[in-house]
């Protein structure tokens, strides 16, 4: 009877340890799952109010587009291309445009931004007049803030489930963790996509260059000249290419006509 006692003893303190540890596992989970909703709210404005916001360097993003007119395409290509190598900065994309009336190159510079407008001005040096010049500066300094807070957020809470996986101990409950675990991992990279291609564009600056020389175009009886010449060798090319094609007809024609002419000679003869 004793020993009965002292199992039913063991038993019961070892039902009060599973349920004070069950307990806290549950108050865990609440907590994590409350920070998790509240995500929103812990990036939220305190970190970009105006007093933070004037102690932060300004993230700003700059944006070129110009076009000029240039009488020599390959000499200033040359000069855009030692500006870029002077200042860091690589090309992204080149194009050549061949028209009737014009030749036109299209080069796309990223640079460092702090070379951005010393770039600008050597690049073109010597251009008296823009058919086109557009420089546009972009602040993204709150969004560069607010998705820095985010993932800052994101990855706080990352940790906690971390540690939570540790402490489950029924499959049901490192199922939930571990899936919760992957879809905080697919918010994070995204984020973190984000944030590189703000950064990428922050550090570097985009100048789209377009440069062209026209050509003169003849008018009038000289124009007329070249065309009705050009008109005439065209034609005999044709004309020869036909007598090459037809060369077995040719040979037959002429064997025709020597034969007739030895059979009337003959005749005459007689």
């Amino acid at each position: 009877m004793k020993n009965l006692n002292n199992y039913l003893i063991l038993l019961l303190i070892f039902a009060f340890i599973s349920c004070d540890g069950g307990e806290g596992f549950n108050d865990t989970i609440s907590e994590v799952s409350t920070a998790k909703y509240n995500v929103s709210d812990e990036s939220g404005n305190d970190n970009n109010s105006p007093v933070e916001m004037s102690k932060v360097e300004r993230k700003l993003i700059k944006k070129g587009d110009i076009e000029f007119r240039t009488d020599d395409l390959g000499k200033t290509k040359h000069a855009i291309l030692v500006a870029v190598n002077k200042y860091n900065g690589y090309i992204s994309s080149e194009k050549l445009y061949k028209y009737d009336t014009e030749n036109s190159i299209n080069i796309v510079v990223r640079v460092p931004s702090d070379n951005f407008d010393n770039f600008l001005n050597e690049s073109t040096k010597g251009v008296k007049d823009f058919d086109k010049k557009d420089i546009d500066v972009r602040d993204v300094t709150e969004d560069f803030l607010d998705v820095q807070a985010r993932l800052k957020t994101k990855k706080e809470l990352e940790n906690r489930y971390i540690e939570l996986l540790k402490k489950a101990q029924k499959i049901s409950e490192i199922l939930e963790i571990e899936k919760e675990i992957g879809s905080l991992r697919l918010e994070i990279e995204s984020i973190e996509g984000r944030l590189n291609y703000l950064k990428n564009q922050v550090g570097f600056s985009t100048l789209n260059i377009r440069f062209y020389n026209s050509l003169e175009s003849e008018t009038g009886f000289g124009a007329d000249l070249k065309e009705a010449f050009s008109n005439g060798w065209g034609g005999l090319i044709m004309f020869v290419l036909v007598l090459i094609n037809l060369w077995p007809l040719l040979l037959i024609l002429i064997g025709l006509i020597f034969i007739l002419a030895i059979y009337r000679k003959r005749k005459s003869l007689e």
